[in-house]
């Protein structure tokens, strides 16, 4: 099936945004760039920021059922501007159209669930407050909701049926609340994370890297009381990927020792990597150290290829950060964590999902590829 410019353009908008900062807009200009040195305020910056073209808000992590059961987790809201400012003449007037993506790995059972969500952001059906003390934001009944005092305590719910081949019918819950045991970590330097060189090519961007997590998984007939540990990223911006940049790799990862790392690094057409793919090492006590490329070597090892897409995505992965003496496999508890979206996103699937990570350390956490089995490129 064919899609128009104007009905593919927000669609990819917010898929090429999951975690880098990039968005396709028809009016980029008027939308405000992340330039450096801005101030992140709390809990003003957990809410929406209107004046940029694109926002996330991304949870992933791990829960442990009493039994021994494990699970790992995904469940985003994305916001996707189609212009920057919309006179409300009808109540039916959009200035963003929103998606949720929620995904299950039940790592004890082999199994993966999947579902998506898009809705216009007017109506009440959806949307991301901004200027509120604690925000909201929700796809349907898909909510995200802010606590007291400055944010670090979160609410999420979300409850789907899976749509994911193997799993298809099968419903999945989950209704969870959050506490950050550290302060926010601020990615990249000067208030910004760059993506590639020149002015504005970059976004804001913040973690919660350590939520101690508990509440319920519903999965089927089953209630189950789950605890367990959580990332969360939320990240807000107006750039476009470039036309040389192909896809990324994202990871965040839980240490034994109470430490976390984010690493990405952002693929050419030439095979190269971008030399602004970055990280962060966040230490027991919340502080940071910038990664910088020539600081870590990413390496893939082996490959997967998925039945549904025909993508071809690295196995596993070797980590290497010479100055901080880690050296990591990290491999996937399920092969196939690839989420097909049947709603936002046609032909744009990518892979996400639970890891283990061995080496000089030892943890868990998640990884993304992108890139691997649609062409990310400006076609519609």
């Amino acid at each position: 099936m064919k899609t128009t410019k104007h009905g593919y353009f927000w669609i990819l908008s917010v898929f090429f945004g999951v975690h880098l900062g990039f968005s396709f807009s028809v009016q980029a200009a008027p939308f405000r760039p992340a330039l450096r040195g801005y101030q992140f305020q709390f809990p003003r910056d957990h809410g929406s920021h209107p004046a940029f073209a694109t926002e996330w808000w991304y949870y992933t992590g791990h829960l442990k059922v009493r039994d021994g059961r494990r699970f790992g987790y995904q469940l985003t809201w994305f916001r996707t501007a189609l212009a920057p400012q919309i006179k409300r003449r009808s109540k039916w007037a959009t200035r963003d159209v929103m998606f949720a993506h929620f995904a299950l790995t039940d790592e004890t059972g082999r199994r993966f669930l999947f579902s998506d969500r898009i809705a216009r952001g007017n109506l009440g059906i959806a949307g991301a407050q901004s200027g509120a003390k604690m925000p909201r934001v929700w796809v349907e009944n898909w909510n995200l909701q802010f606590g007291a005092p400055r944010g670090e305590r979160q609410t999420l719910r979300a409850a789907a049926q899976s749509d994911a081949t193997e799993t298809r019918g099968q419903k999945f819950a989950l209704d969870l609340k959050q506490l950050a045991l550290k302060p926010p970590a601020i990615q990249g330097e000067n208030g910004v994370s760059q993506k590639a060189a020149g002015r504005g090519r970059a976004s804001h961007y913040y973690s919660f890297t350590r939520l101690q997590t508990r509440g319920i998984l519903r999965l089927g007939d089953e209630r189950l009381e789950v605890s367990g540990q959580s990332w969360f990223d939320h990240e807000f911006g107006s750039n476009q990927m470039g036309e040389n940049q192909v896809g990324w790799d994202w990871f965040s990862l839980h240490f034994s020792d109470g430490r976390e790392l984010m690493l990405y690094r952002i693929r050419l057409k030439n095979g190269g990597v971008e030399p602004y793919s970055s990280g962060t090492l966040i230490d027991r006590n919340g502080a940071t150290r910038h990664l910088r490329l020539a600081d870590f070597r990413l390496t893939p090892l082996g490959s997967w290829k998925s039945r549904e897409t025909g993508g071809i995505y690295p196995q596993s992965w070797k980590i290497e950060i010479p100055r901080e003496k880690l050296r990591l496999e990290v491999a996937p508890t399920l092969a196939n964590q690839e989420l097909r979206p049947r709603r936002s996103g046609a032909n744009l699937s990518y892979w996400e999902g639970s890891v283990r990570a061995s080496g000089t350390q030892t943890g868990r956490g998640y990884l993304e590829m992108t890139g691997y089995a649609s062409a990310f490129q400006n076609t519609f």
